[in-house]
């Protein structure tokens, strides 16, 4: 049986989730005690139900409950129950936004205001975050673009095989918190300060190739392109699934855009090693929903 625990801040999207799990033939329970994990599992597995993949969902709203998770994953991996955990996330003024926009309670907000409950939730979950096998960021997208990252993800791990995600961003709008490596790329010649270049983006040609073609960015993507190719295996080894890299430059359109795009094309030519790659860009829709592209 595939068994899934999904837990995180409340509002950062697990109802979004949940379904995405549905679609993909996951029997999901939400806020069950994690107490009720063991006997739960152990019932599907007795009774024999058609049922081989499962999702548990157990966050704060449980109350006192959910004091007992760390416990109840201890005991199910001594009695060689595997799981994994995903973590969903999302920025404090994103959740405080989410919150006033539905008009909904937040679980711990009765102790204080609104932010108060979201950083004391984040306080009481950094233990189980920093377990998580995946940890995913809704900030900053719509519901739709979060699906299907959320089902990219899960698609990469359900195959058996690392599933690497490529993120370009700009350091303007803040590190990604879901990343797992950070190359920033500002070192490069920037396109930006050319007229007929600053309105076209990475994915263009022209920017493309000013951005490739310089000698310094040729020497750094052979560098950094062997030394993924020689991380990745060892990942694999190790059992995990999903790997998360980000490249960075000033805003997120231009060098970052490119260079993601390139690691992608030569990791997918280079590896042998059962690795899906995906290419995204965290940044790159703000320029194009503000018509600057």
């Amino acid at each position: 049986m595939e068994l899934k625990i999904v837990t995180g801040m409340s509002g950062a999207g697990k109802t979004n989730f949940v379904q995405v799990l549905e679609d993909m033939g996951y029997y999901c329970v939400d806020n069950l005690p994690p107490n009720l994990f063991i006997k739960f599992v152990e019932l599907i597995c007795q009774a024999q139900f058609d049922y081989n993949k499962v999702a548990l969902v157990a966050d704060v709203r449980g109350g006192k409950f959910f004091q007992d998770l760390t416990l109840v994953l201890q005991e199910l991996k001594n009695k060689g129950i595997k799981y994994e955990i995903i973590f969903l996330e999302a920025s404090d003024d994103i959740l405080v936004r989410r919150y006033k926009e539905t008009r909904r309670r937040h679980p711990l907000a009765y102790r204080g205001g609104l932010l108060e409950g979201i950083q004391e939730e984040r306080q009481r979950l950094q233990g189980i975050r920093g377990q998580a096998d995946l940890i995913i960021d809704s900030s900053g997208l719509k519901v739709q673009d979060f699906k299907e990252q959320a089902a990219a993800l899960l698609q990469g791990g359900e195959e058996g095989r690392l599933q690497v995600s490529l993120l370009s961003f700009g350091f303007k709008y803040g590190l990604p918190i879901d990343v797992d490596l950070v190359m920033d790329v500002r070192f490069l010649p920037n396109p930006f300060y050319l007229p007929e270049l600053k309105p076209l983006s990475g994915q263009d040609s022209p920017v493309r190739d000013f951005v490739l073609e310089r000698p310094v960015t040729q020497s750094f993507l052979l560098k950094y392109t062997d030394l993924l190719l020689e991380l990745l295996p060892q990942y694999v080894a190790e059992g995990k699934q999903h790997l998360s890299i980000a490249v960075g430059c000033t805003g997120g359109r231009h060098r970052s855009v490119a260079i993601a795009e390139e690691l992608g094309r030569r990791l997918l030519a280079a590896q042998n090693q059962g690795i899906n790659i995906r290419v995204l860009h965290r940044d790159l829709p703000k320029y194009v929903e503000s018509g600057k592209i």
